[in-house]
Parts: C-alpha cells; sequence; structure tokens
C-alpha cells in the first residue's frame, strides 16, 4: 500500500528529509513516538540496508511491490545495479514532471499524469511509471485547465532548476530527456549499494 500518513513522522522516523522539512521537525529531529527523545536504534545491517530502502521507496512514492519490480528490472540490466535502480527510479515519468517544475511535488506530479494532463512525443500518458528515455519530449496537454496548472507550478518552481539531463522550455510548457542521468546527478545521501545488498540477502 502506497503510504499516505504524517510526512514528518517519515523524515524524523529515518532522519533523512524524505518529504520537505517541516518546522516540526526542525525542532524535534529524533525517533517519533513517546520514547523518541531517548531511544536508541539498535543497529544491524538489515536495519541500515532498510533504511536506505525505505528512503528511496517514500520518496519516490512507490508500494514495496512497485520498489520490488523495480529492482529486480535493475538487477537483470547490464550495468552496476545501483545506479540502473536509481536511473529506473529518476526516470520514471511522473518524477520527470516533478523535475522540470510542471508540478509541486512528486505526489502532485503523479497526479497529474494520472489524470491525462501530459503528452510524451505527442502521445498521452497517463502511466506513472512510464520510463522516459533519452529524446523523448514531456509536454502539457493541449488544454486550457491544463497549461493552467502547470502555468502556475512553473512560475512557483523558478527557482529550482531542472538537472542538466534536462531541458524546459518554461514558455511552452515542455521538456526534453537530453539523456540518462549520471550518478552525481541523481539523489544525493543514500547509499543505493545497501538497498542492492539488502534485496540479496
Amino acid at each position: 500500500m502506497r503510504y499516505t500518513g504524517p510526512k514528518t513522522r517519515v523524515n524524523r522516523r529515518l532522519s533523512f528529509a524524505v518529504f520537505p522539512v517541516s518546522k516540526s521537525f526542525e525542532k524535534r529531529p529524533y525517533l517519533p513516538g513517546i520514547h523518541g527523545p531517548r531511544l536508541r536504534r539498535r543497529v544491524t545491517d538489515y536495519s541500515v540496508g532498510l533504511i536506505e530502502k525505505q528512503k528511496l521507496r517514500f520518496m519516490f512514492g512507490l508500494t514495496e511491490k512497485q520498489f520490488r519490480l523495480t529492482f529486480e528490472k535493475a538487477k537483470h540490466q547490464r550495468g552496476i545495479t545501483g545506479e540502473i535502480l536509481l536511473q529506473l527510479l529518476e526516470t520514471r515519468l511522473d518524477n520527470v514532471v516533478y523535475l522540470l517544475g510542471l508540478a509541486k511535488t512528486r505526489r502532485a506530479a503523479r497526479q497529474f499524469v494520472n489524470h491525462g494532463h501530459v503528452h510524451v512525443n505527442g502521445h498521452k500518458v497517463d502511466i506513472a511509471s512510464y520510463s522516459c528515455s533519452a529524446g523523448e519530449v514531456i509536454e502539457v496537454k493541449e488544454k486550457t485547465s491544463s497549461k493552467q496548472l502547470a502555468t502556475r507550478c512553473v512560475d512557483e518552481s523558478q527557482f529550482r532548476t531542472p538537472p542538466a539531463w534536462l531541458t524546459l522550455q518554461g514558455d511552452l510548457l515542455k521538456g526534453t530527456v537530453n539523456r540518462l542521468p549520471l550518478r552525481d546527478e541523481m539523489i544525493q545521501g543514500v547509499n543505493e549499494q545497501l538497498v542492492v545488498e539488502f534485496y540479496s540477502r
């Protein structure tokens, strides 16, 4: 099941800003619960791998089944499994829409895609998990309501520059996938190798 509960609680449990940091997270940067300030987490290889996996799962809004299937797909491709896993997550259509600034959050981007507001190479794609490839063009549907939603988000996210592997044409509400992302252009603060080891037990 996809997580829809309190976001700050996840940040505190993982000691990592999976979701935008709130004041409550800054005031209480310890584990959630009544014993949080005094509770000492038992560190094991399993728990460390689980935390790294949960960081990615919550960040990209996947269910456990979806995440496991993505890992299995990465495992059967040639290359470094951890980096391929991150590439598969980063090039999901909903994440690309978010990185381009066409939606405020990944959750909003998933809804934007699911509601049919996005076209890829001129064709409507309403599957958030669609894997974008180099050279593909992502644009907002030619409909007033779709463009109004996207324009508002682009205006509000001007401070957020798309990564180098993406190009945004803000006035046209259109973006291009120039190439697949490199490791230093993908999510930081997560050790993907520990995720690979976690699933390889």
